[in-house]
């Protein structure tokens, strides 16, 4: 969804509410990982160059394999549409996490450490981008007329996206920021995150919003993201434990 579009001199300048929303959630980040007072100067802008660098290429790349391969099989060309790009929750997690740890290995800091500082402040960055789901009219469940209502072509929906903002802003937030100020062992925000997101999220996936077209449903209720999800919560669980059990990990 463009915010504007303007031609000046046969060249088309239409920034889009995506961009937009990428662009406010990095500038939190750098913000909220300053004032964690942790990294110098020249650190906090590798690491966010790092992040953007591997979010968006392997984010994109998870999408295209598992979301829309056929589609993009058909079109390649697609693929080089800026425009269009849509990401995946799933491969931006795994390319982050390989990316701190390069990172880590880099400016010699724990990578445990690392990944909970950002964990703490993804939440505010996942409100932007479901706000961008609210106003390009996507992730919409039943037909629904009161005031937030999305209205489309077809009709009135309910805005699922607000409720995905709620759950992974707010709830999720304070949940995460309670555990920072209490943190008991290394590696527990960054567990609890993927444990409570992917909650969350397979709960709305389930009940509030319909899937995407081009992957629908598996095994009558569950989406792809929901089987993506389910092993991932079980892993970071496993992982939860295991980090609070090992006295090498404790912060005290």
């Amino acid at each position: 969804m463009k915010i504007f579009e303007l031609n000046i001199f046969g060249f088309t300048l239409a920034p889009s509410y995506y961009g937009l929303m990428y662009i406010l959630g990095f500038l939190y980040g750098i913000w909220a990982i300053k004032r964690t007072k942790k990294y110098t100067d020249s650190q906090r802008e590798s690491l966010f160059i790092y992040i953007f660098a591997w979010v968006i290429l392997w984010g994109r790349i998870w999408y295209i394999l598992f979301y829309n391969l056929e589609n993009y099989l058909a079109t390649p060309l697609d693929i080089l549409k800026v425009w269009e790009w849509w990401m995946s929750f799933h491969g931006w997690v795994i390319w982050v996490i390989i990316a701190l740890y390069l990172f880590s290995k880099k400016v010699k800091l724990s990578f445990l450490e690392i990944t909970d500082d950002i964990a703490a402040i993804i939440p505010v960055a996942l409100f932007f981008w479901r706000i961008w789901n609210y106003l390009n009219k996507e992730l919409l469940w039943f037909a629904y007329s009161w005031p937030l209502a999305v209205t489309t072509q077809t009709g009135s929906y309910f805005p699922s996206p607000l409720v995905e903002a709620l759950l992974e802003w707010i709830v999720l937030f304070f949940i995460l920021r309670y555990f920072y100020a209490h943190k008991s062992f290394h590696g527990q925000i960054w567990s609890l995150f993927l444990i409570f997101y992917g909650i969350f999220r397979t709960l709305v996936e389930i009940f509030i919003r319909t899937p995407d077209e081009q992957i629908w449903y598996y095994f009558w209720f569950l989406t792809q993201w929901s089987l993506l999800s389910i092993p991932m919560i079980l892993l970071w669980v496993f992982f939860y434990v295991y980090l609070g059990k090992n006295p090498q990990y404790a912060t005290k």
